[in-house]
């Protein structure tokens, strides 16, 4: 009624101005004067003001205020309140002090403390340490600031926490209590000022409730909240910027209990971007880089850096021949090499021949011993100096034995077949070189699997070789969860790696089928460095329960832009951001339309060039 009363007001002014008769309220006055203005939306529902807190809407506030603190303040000993994972404000309300007004002060209080002193030796008492205490306290700082070392401050620092209910506000007061006791600093609600203490913790800078203590400069700079978990080291690479605080994430993998990590992210979230990055700046530190490519994104990386790339196919050149073996190391025996590479080769023709029962298992793992023992290579051979035997052979051991028509019909396609040039050849590919791609891309979805198999067990062949730094990339790890068998080497791997300076790195976009191997969770807790980019809801919650993340990350992850996410080190996490110069950007995208623009410009520059 008062918008339209004001309304009638002004047209009856206008009526006695003008002497006409009363106008209409129209509809657009009434909505021009009662338009929202900002308070209307932000402000609560309802509010009531207790004498220790205040119901704002469905929530519930309560302030403090700090009223001591101990002689001495380290650095940083706000930082686990910053770091809270609780819903809260802090205010710090600064008043400098005028030096000559406190100096005056000063000398009436060092001679009142002097007195004191003089007086209790003079009864013969025994010296008070706090006085002593009290005196040097006093002459040290009145020094500092009578040469302008120091400066004296009024501060006052107010908390305001917010909860759902009166019992959830009482555990946030409680913990916040005993992590500032546990540091001797002391708080207390503001009773009968909740109302003071709120707008002083509100972003206005008015300090309302005014309890101050004094602190020169220097414990002053302790309360700076300009502190975050911070995930940086002396030594590694750049993995991103904390997005909190806008930090270096510097961390070197081969400083962890073991080298390995995990990468979860959707389609299109930039996991391929910041794996390239990894890679890219790791080989700047002298380390190896190997990896298994499905999608063929690395082979211009590999062109641009020098490396080798090598793409599997039915139709390619370059060959794996499974049945190779390592040479032993210096714990290990010829009995040890073969007893494993036995186990490996059961476990592909698992994979190549659609599964096995009992009894075929146990006629292909005596074929593979009698196919080594037709080439002469028993557990007392010298490895470095065999001719390992081929499919073909295998094949043709199997043949004089019973029972194997069913076999032998299936492994056709693999000696004789369409697939034949697939794994029937010798072996002509080496690794030695800083950065190897192998690409399996072209090869039929059924195969990717086997073939990511025996890369997989290649490369750890060749890694015993030699004991060097490597990082280990297998991008859509997913293709090797698909099998048991697979699967239990990528977790051999991950356990294993450690003890031949090898670091794994496990790329996938696809959690659930991950998650759902026996051997998914295992991985995840042998990876040390774990990185979570954009997330898709139907995946969240997986990572939710197996990584024991907050609802606040939760949603951090469904709401994260491209490259951005939660980076794991250890026990410590933070939220990341992917960054890349521009010159890196150029070399690592996967972007289809900054891939062609570079295409195009490199075809230009060919075309200039002839």
């Amino acid at each position: 009624m008062g918008i339209i009363d004001n309304l009638l007001g002004k047209n009856n002014k206008n009526m006695e101005r003008s002497n006409t008769s009363l106008a209409p309220v129209l509809p657009a006055d009434i909505y021009e004067a009662a338009a929202l203005e900002l308070q209307d939306v932000i402000a609560p529902s309802a509010l009531q003001v207790t004498s220790k807190s205040i119901n704002l809407g469905e929530k519930i506030s309560r302030t403090f205020f700090v009223i001591s603190y101990p002689r001495y303040l380290t650095d940083n000993w706000f930082s686990p309140i910053i770091n809270l994972d609780k819903v809260f404000d802090v205010s710090i309300h600064i008043h400098p002090i005028d030096t000559s007004a406190v100096l005056k002060k000063f000398q009436k209080k060092v001679a009142e403390v002097q007195s004191q002193i003089n007086a209790r030796e003079e009864r013969g008492l025994v010296r008070d340490p706090m006085l002593d205490t009290a005196y040097q306290d006093l002459e040290e700082l009145r020094d500092s600031l009578m040469q302008a070392q120091q400066k004296l401050f009024e501060v006052g620092v107010y908390i305001t926490i917010y909860a759902d209910n009166e019992n959830e506000l009482f555990k946030i007061e409680t913990e916040i209590k005993s992590i500032l006791d546990a540091k001797l600093v002391y708080i207390k609600p503001a009773l009968f000022q909740q109302e003071e203490g709120f707008k002083s913790t509100l972003p206005i800078g008015s300090d309302l409730l005014n309890v101050h203590q004094k602190l020169n400069s220097e414990p002053l700079s302790s309360i700076y909240p300009f502190v975050s978990f911070d995930l940086t080291s002396n030594k590694g690479i750049l993995y991103g910027v904390n997005r909190h605080n806008n930090s270096l994430v510097i961390f070197d993998r081969f400083s962890l209990e073991n080298y390995n990590s995990i990468t979860f992210a959707k389609s299109g979230s930039g996991k391929s971007f910041a794996t390239k990055l990894e890679i890219l700046r790791s080989l700047m530190f002298d380390i190896d880089v190997i990896v298994i490519d499905p999608e063929r994104e690395y082979e211009y990386l590999a062109e641009t850096v020098g490396g080798r790339y090598f793409n599997i196919s039915l139709s390619s050149d370059h060959h794996i021949n499974p049945f190779d073996l390592p040479i032993p190391s210096a714990d290990e025996t010829g009995a040890d090499v073969l007893r494993q590479n036995v186990i490996h080769l059961v476990g592909l023709f698992r994979i190549l021949l659609g599964g096995l029962t009992p009894e075929e298992d146990a006629i292909i793992d005596r074929a593979i011993t009698e196919t080594y023992a037709i080439k002469d290579i028993t557990p007392d051979s010298d490895f470095s100096n065999i001719e390992p035997p081929l499919l073909s052979d295998f094949e043709m051991v199997l043949s004089g034995l019973e029972g194997t028509e069913s076999l032998l019909q299936k492994l056709h396609k693999y000696t004789h077949g369409s697939w034949a040039n697939f794994i029937n050849q010798p072996s002509n590919v080496d690794i030695n070189k800083k950065f190897v791609v192998f690409s399996v891309r072209d090869l039929e979805d059924e195969l990717k699997p086997a073939a990511m198999y025996i890369v997989t067990h290649y490369i750890w062949s060749s890694v015993r070789k030699n004991i060097k730094k490597r990082l280990l990339v297998v991008d859509e790890a997913w293709w090797m969860m698909k099998s048991d068998d697979t699967a239990s080497f990528l977790y051999s791997l991950a356990k294993r790696g450690r003890k031949y300076y090898l670091g794994l790195a496990t790329i996938t976009q696809d959690v659930g089928d991950f998650m759902r191997s026996p051997y998914g969770v295992p991985i995840v807790t042998n990876s040390s460095l774990q990185l979570l980019l954009k997330q898709s809801p139907s995946t969240i919650d997986t990572l939710q329960k197996t990584f024991n993340l907050t609802d606040e990350e939760k949603f951090l992850l469904l709401e994260s832009g491209i490259g951005e996410g939660i980076f794991f080190a250890g026990l410590k996490h933070v939220a990341i951001k992917i960054i890349a110069s521009y010159t890196e950007e150029q070399i690592i995208t996967s972007d289809p339309s900054q891939v062609l623009q570079i295409k195009r410009a490199k075809q230009e520059y060919d075309d200039v060039g002839n």
